[in-house]
C-alpha cells in the first residue's frame, strides 16, 4: 500500500500531477485500499435503487394530482363564467357540492403525495447525512488497522481532512433548515389571505341571509312552503311600483312598474337592447335588488314552481341524465332507470335523439366539455329537455331561443304550453306574441307600457296590471 512519497507533507500519489480531486477513485483507493472505493459505489448504488422505489409511487401520485388540480380549476373557471345561470337555476347547493367533492378528492391527493415525498425526503437526508459519515469509516479502517502508523499526526489529519470533503454537504443540509424560513413565511402569508378570504365570505353569507330570508327554494320535488300567502296562490310574482337602476351606474331602467304574473297569463317582455330586460328577469330572480318598491315571489323554486332559463345555457359536468335533470340529482337522488323514458321522450320533443347516441347513453360519463360539443341550437334545445322534465307551473325565459328557427321555436313554446306552463319571456321575435296573454315593452329611462294581446289593448303605465 502506497503511503506518501519521501519527504512529503501530505501523502498524495506521486503519480498525480493535478489536483487530487480530478481522480477521485484512484486517490481514495490510495488512501483506503479496495474497501473505500468499493464501499462507497456499493453505497450509492444501494441509495439509487432505494430512491427508486420512492420515487415510482410520487410519479404517479404527482401526475394525478395534476390532472384533479387541472379539474379543479376548470370547475371553478366554469363557476365563474355561468354564475349568473347558475344563481338563474338556484343551483349554489349543488354547485357547492360538486366543487367541493373535486376539491376535497384533490386535497385527498395532496395529502398522500405528502406523506410518500416525505418519505423520500427522509430517504434523501438520511443518505446525505450517512454518506457524510461514510468517509470517515472508509478511511478509519486503515489507519486503526495500522497502514498509516508511520504517518505523524499533522499528516494524519491532513489526511483525514482531505478525505472529508463531504461534510461540506452536510453543512449546506442544515443550512437549508434555515432556508426554510423564508417558505414558512410564505405559507403564513396565504394563510392570511385564506383567512380574510372566508372571513368576507361568512360576511356575504350572512348578509345574504339576511336580504333573502323570505325566499322560497323547493328542489326536493315536494313542492311544499310554509308562510301564509295574502294573493291568491295563483300568483307567481307581484310588483308594486318597483323602480329598477344599475347597480354599477345607477342609469334608470324601469320606474314605477306594477305587475302581478299569474298562472295563465303568459308575459312577454320586449324593448330595445339596454332597455332592462334581462335586468327585470334579475330582479325576479332575486339576484338584482330593485331601486325603490316591493317585489313579492309567491311561489316556490324548482319543479313545483318557478324555473328560469338564462340567456346563457348553463351546463355542469356529468352525464347526459345529469344535464337534463339538473339540478336535482345532488338532492334528490333519483333511482337510476325509473325516469329513463321520461328524459328519451323529452330529448325527442326538443329534436336531440342523435345526442342520446353521441353520448353513449344517458349515464355514460364523459370526459368533454359540454359547451364544446354541442352548438349553440342544440345548447338552448338541451335547456328546454331540462325544462320540460322539471315541468314548472312558470317558465322564465330569457331569449331561450335566440339560437334556434322560428319552426323549432314554436313548436317548443307549444310544448311548455301543453305541459301547463305559463311563460315569462325575453324575446325579440313577433311570432312569440301569440303564446303570451300579455306583452311587456320597455324604453328605457323608466318608461314602460302594457298591452293585452287578445283585444290589442295598450294600458297607460300608471294603471299597471
Amino acid at each position: 500500500m502506497w503511503r506518501g512519497s519521501a519527504g512529503s507533507s501530505a501523502p498524495w500519489p506521486a503519480s498525480s500531477s493535478s489536483h487530487p480531486s480530478h481522480w477521485p477513485t484512484t486517490h481514495t483507493s490510495a488512501f483506503t485500499g479496495w474497501l473505500g472505493p468499493v464501499s462507497i459505489f456499493g453505497y450509492f448504488i444501494i441509495g439509487t435503487m432505494i430512491n427508486k422505489v420512492l420515487m415510482s409511487p410520487i410519479v404517479s401520485k404527482l401526475v394525478q394530482q395534476e390532472k384533479l388540480e387541472g379539474d379543479f380549476r376548470f370547475k371553478h373557471m366554469q363557476i365563474r363564467v355561468n354564475a349568473e345561470p347558475a344563481a338563474f337555476y338556484r343551483a349554489g347547493r349543488v354547485e357547492h357540492m360538486r366543487t367541493n367533492r373535486r376539491l376535497q378528492s384533490l386535497l385527498k391527493t395532496q395529502r398522500e403525495l405528502i406523506g410518500k415525498e416525505l418519505w423520500l425526503y427522509i430517504g434523501i437526508n438520511t443518505f446525505d447525512y450517512l454518506g457524510s459519515i461514510l468517509s470517515y469509516v472508509v478511511i478509519a479502517i486503515p489507519i486503526f488497522s495500522g497502514v498509516y502508523g508511520d504517518l505523524s499526526p499533522t499528516e494524519l489529519s491532513a489526511l483525514v481532512s482531505k478525505n472529508a470533503f463531504v461534510s461540506i454537504y452536510l453543512i449546506g443540509c442544515f443550512s437549508q433548515l434555515i432556508d426554510l424560513s423564508s417558505t414558512v413565511t410564505d405559507v403564513a402569508g396565504y394563510t392570511h389571505r385564506i383567512g380574510e378570504l372566508q372571513e368576507t365570505l361568512l360576511s356575504l353569507g350572512r348578509k345574504e341571509n339576511g336580504n333573502y330570508s323570505e325566499a322560497k327554494t323547493s328542489w326536493d320535488l315536494d313542492g311544499s312552503h310554509s308562510g301564509e300567502d295574502p294573493v291568491p296562490r295563483d300568483t307567481a310574482f307581484l310588483l308594486e311600483r318597483v323602480t329598477l337602476s344599475v347597480p354599477s351606474s345607477g342609469k334608470l331602467l324601469i320606474k314605477d312598474l306594477n305587475l302581478r304574473i299569474s298562472q295563465g297569463n303568459s308575459v312577454m317582455i320586449v324593448g330595445n337592447t339596454g332597455t332592462g330586460k334581462t335586468s327585470l328577469l334579475r330582479v325576479l330572480g332575486g339576484l338584482w335588488e330593485s331601486t325603490r318598491g316591493s317585489i313579492r315571489m309567491l311561489t316556490c323554486f324548482g319543479p313545483r314552481g318557478v324555473v328560469f332559463l338564462p340567456q346563457r345555457p348553463f351546463f355542469t359536468d356529468g352525464s347526459l341524465r345529469e344535464q337534463v335533470i339538473y339540478p336535482l340529482k345532488e338532492i334528490y337522488p333519483l333511482s337510476g332507470s325509473a325516469d329513463d323514458e321520461r328524459i328519451v321522450r323529452f330529448l325527442e320533443l326538443a329534436g336531440l335523439t342523435d345526442l342520446l347516441a353521441r353520448a353513449g347513453g344517458l349515464d355514460e360519463q364523459v370526459d368533454w366539455n359540454w359547451y364544446d360539443i354541442l352548438s349553440p341550437g342544440e345548447m338552448q334545445r338541451l335547456s328546454f329537455a331540462r325544462l320540460f322534465y322539471l315541468q314548472p307551473k312558470y317558465a322564465v325565459l330569457d331569449e331561450a331561443t335566440s339560437a334556434l328557427t322560428e319552426e323549432v321555436e314554436h313548436e317548443l313554446y307549444r310544448m311548455c304550453l301543453q305541459l301547463g306552463m305559463t311563460l315569462i319571456s325575453v324575446g325579440h321575435r313577433p311570432s312569440l306574441e301569440k303564446f303570451h296573454s300579455w306583452i311587456l315593452k320597455l324604453h328605457g329611462e323608466g318608461r314602460w307600457e302594457l298591452t293585452r294581446c287578445e283585444k290589442l289593448k295598450r294600458l297607460p303605465s300608471e294603471e299597471g296590471y
